[in-house]
This record gives C-alpha cells, sequence and structure tokens, in this order.
C-alpha cells in the first residue's frame, strides 16, 4: 500500500510565506505525476501545481509567479513553496500521485489527508 503524508501548514499573515511537504511511502515502482490540490470551503477541489516526471510543470493561473513547485525523486516527496500568500489561497492542501506500485501495476491515484493553510488578512 502507498501512503503520501503532508506538512507543513498553518497560519500565516497575508504577504507570508509557507513551504508543504509531501512524502510518497510504501511499495513504489514509479511516480509518474506529483502535484497539489486546494479546496477551500463550500468550493470544489482545484489544481494548484503538478509536476511531472521529465515533464514541464503547471500552475494555476491565480498561484504563478508567487508559487513553486519541485520534487526529490529520490525521496518521492515533492514540495510546494507559497510566498505572498493572499487570504484567497487559504484552503485545505492535498498533495496528489500517480504512480505504479510495481511494474505490472496500472497507474493510480493516491491523495494525502490534506493540510489547513490558512492566510489572515
Amino acid at each position: 500500500q502507498v501512503q503520501l503524508v503532508e506538512s507543513g501548514g498553518g497560519l500565516v499573515q497575508a504577504g507570508g510565506s509557507l513551504r508543504l511537504s509531501c512524502a510518497a511511502s510504501g511499495t513504489i515502482f514509479s511516480i509518474n505525476v506529483m502535484g497539489w490540490y486546494r479546496q477551500a470551503p463550500g468550493k470544489q477541489r482545484e489544481l494548484v501545481a503538478v509536476m511531472p516526471s521529465g515533464g514541464s510543470t503547471n500552475y494555476a493561473d491565480s498561484v504563478k509567479g508567487r508559487f513553486t513547485i519541485s520534487r526529490d525523486n529520490a525521496k518521492n516527496t515533492v514540495y510546494l513553496q507559497m510566498n505572498s500568500l493572499k487570504p484567497e489561497d487559504t484552503a485545505v492542501y492535498y498533495c496528489n500521485a500517480v504512480l505504479k506500485g510495481r511494474i505490472w501495476s496500472p497507474l493510480t491515484v493516491y491523495w494525502g489527508q490534506g493540510t489547513q493553510v490558512t492566510v489572515s488578512s
């Protein structure tokens, strides 16, 4: 089984910064994509940033220039550096990974448990 464990959320004032981390553990053959999504109260879950293996990153327009996604493939870990935070960034942030558990396994989507990010004005 695979687990995604997030850390780094919290409360920050507008204009501040936070760094989220997400480590994948368990039986993992390869990870195709790692990324971050978020869900604000009363809204649908939305993409924040994704980073395919060997491909270009993709950011939501609302975070371009402020957020940076990165990966440490040796540690199966993805990071999200969030700068110039705004109150509208307040949400539960979820880590996402698309991976193969074993060489013969199909690609499977996994989610972390979520970490709360609250930006005060």
